[in-house]
């Protein structure tokens, strides 16, 4: 048995024999999970706590990550969206690390615990800076492939990735599909009720909506995760232990420049624009992908993934989650967590 993965009292007669990669996702709940760089016991995955937040310097941030599951084994990066955070995959992670990955998960620029190194660093929300961040962060690690799976921004920014660096890609788990942002197609009104799905973006468009980001970060966020999962029942524990992460300093100018970015009411940086153009042709996506949608979705309805399968050149399935809302893994993680298993195995 491996010194990062330790079964417990109930479920090791049950395991010894089929041996650990047999175990199923019954089971998997009732394991403990080590730190993949200290080795010491973490807490127990239904006990809902990550380990230690390690701290690395990567590109242009200090940023603040958890590292769990066993040291060699097959990298998994799992990106977070707004507004949410890590604890996104506070279920996802364990059942990764049991099965044998290494499991990353980030605070994405302007949550957390993740910092600017420089003051003077403008703090830009577009989509090509954000999935950099994840390139330098691998880097930073000296991880040379993973697998990177996420929903909302993390959608984006694995989608990003996959289509301008799938050397660094093995493979994709995209909540909703193909979303990597055009600026030209974005000027175009979608349907009322979609528009007003999204309504939060136009209020980020004035300094009203500025204002109000600023002093009820924490309101606006619960709303809006009434709103995206409507079928979700979280409680004030789970909403305040990732509400926790918008008091970063940086966390209203990252997500205001991001939407208003979008709306092409805000100037992305030069360095960043040759990423931009190309990605503005709708580049194809030559890693394997699975896409994978939550039927219960406030803000972006489910689809059968064929709008944008041609995208997708190496491989794709679509899958629907009966129940789940826009914040996928935290809501659906054995879902989620299968998905990435299934990729991981092609």
């Amino acid at each position: 048995m491996s010194d990062t993965i330790k079964l417990n009292r109930r479920s090791f007669l049950g395991a010894t024999t089929a041996g650990l990669g047999a175990l199923s996702f019954g089971l998997l709940p009732q394991l403990a999970y080590a730190d993949s760089l200290t080795g010491k016991p973490a807490l127990p995955a239904g006990s809902f706590a990550f380990p230690e937040i390690r701290q690395i310097d990567a590109g242009l941030l200090n940023i603040g990550y958890v590292d769990i599951g066993p040291r060699n084994g097959q990298p998994v990066i799992l990106l977070h969206g707004w507004p949410y955070d890590i604890h996104s995959y506070i279920e996802v992670a364990p059942l990764l690390a049991a099965a044998g990955y290494r499991v990353i998960v980030p605070h994405l620029r302007g949550h957390g615990t993740t910092r600017f190194l420089a003051a003077d660093t403008f703090r830009n929300g577009q989509q090509s800076a954000v999935a950099l961040d994840t390139i330098a962060l691998m880097d930073a690690l000296k991880m040379e492939k993973a697998i990177l799976a996420g929903y909302d921004w993390g959608s984006r920014t694995a989608c990003v990735i996959a289509a301008l660096w799938p050397e660094r890609c093995k493979a994709i788990v995209s909540a909703n599909g193909y979303i990597i942002n055009n600026l030209d197609l974005n000027q175009h009104p979608l349907l009322p009720a979609a528009e007003h799905a999204w309504w939060y973006q136009f209020y980020f468009a004035t300094e009203r909506g500025l204002a109000g980001l600023t002093e009820h970060r924490k309101e606006l966020a619960k709303l809006i995760w009434r709103e995206n999962s409507p079928a979700w029942q979280f409680d004030e524990a789970t909403f305040n232990r990732s509400a926790a992460s918008f008091d970063n300093p940086d966390y209203v100018a990252i997500v205001i420049h991001n939407y208003r970015w979008r709306l092409s009411l805000a100037k992305g940086e030069a360095r960043y624009d040759s990423l931009e153009q190309h990605l503005a042709s709708a580049p194809l996506i030559a890693v394997p992908a699975i896409t994978i949608d939550g039927d219960a979705n406030g803000v972006a309805p489910a689809s059968d993934g064929s709008a944008y399968a041609k995208k997708f050149i190496a491989g794709h399935s679509h899958r629907i989650v009966k129940g789940a809302g826009h914040n996928l893994p935290q809501e659906a993680p054995k879902a989620f967590a299968d998905a990435i298993i299934q990729l991981a195995s092609t």
